[in-house]
């Protein structure tokens, strides 16, 4: 997922290129992506074995899916509402204080059933950033959260795994770059067109099947 972001966006990402201009803006938003970064990098070190021990279970689960839903088609139809509504669409335009309370918004995401990507781009929604620009900057700051959390659940397995085993890796790293590839293009033209409601719906049916299955409405 990681490469596929750094594939996508390499332009936006890349600090060696020989434009003076495109390294600086390159740099600057690096910064931010650091900026961003750090609340969820500081709880995660500090709580992640809590919440793992604590917080996981198909109630708390279905209880986030529900609640980010429902915020989700609040807050997109309040948008809609407010048509004089002015918002932040460009990456230039995205300053350090957006980027760290973004980062503030992707600590929700250690709750179980908290999409991080969901909660930073509602995030966005809320400070008055477009959707589109608080997708790609959410792709942005999946690249050192998921680099971290990937790298310190490897050191807390240990790193002496099999030749079989890093092949299994390998092909599910691969697969899983094509797949995310494919997608963020996808929700990037989405994103132009559309709102966020009927993944809010989604995740409210989602909710509805879990609490089903684990017999709530029996």
């Amino acid at each position: 997922s990681i490469l596929a972001v750094g594939v996508l966006y390499f332009k936006d990402l890349n600090p060696f290129t020989r434009d003076k201009t495109k390294q600086l803006a390159s740099l600057n938003l690096w910064g931010k992506i650091i900026v961003a970064t750090i609340p969820a990098g500081v709880m995660g070190v500090l709580f992640d074995d809590m919440i793992v021990a604590r917080l996981q279970g198909p109630m708390v689960i279905a209880s986030a899916l529900a609640f980010y839903g429902l915020l989700y088609i609040i807050l997109e139809k309040r948008h809609a509402r407010r048509t004089s509504f002015r918002v932040t669409d460009s990456i230039e335009s995205l300053t350090y204080r957006h980027a760290f309370l973004l980062g503030l918004f992707q600590v929700l995401a250690l709750i179980p059933g908290t999409s991080r990507s969901g909660s930073t781009v509602l995030g966005g929604l809320i400070i008055g950033l477009s959707r589109p620009l608080s997708a790609n900057f959410s792709f942005f700051m999946a690249i050192p959260v998921i680099a971290g959390a990937t790298l310190l659940k490897m050191l807390k397995l240990g790193l002496s795994y099999s030749a079989n085993e890093w092949m299994i890796m390998l092909a599910g790293g691969g697969t899983a770059f094509i797949i995310s590839l494919f997608v963020m293009k996808r929700l990037r033209a989405f994103l132009k067109t559309h709102t966020f409601i009927g993944f809010g719906y989604y995740r409210i049916a989602l909710a509805v099947l879990i609490l089903i299955a684990e017999g709530v409405f029996a």
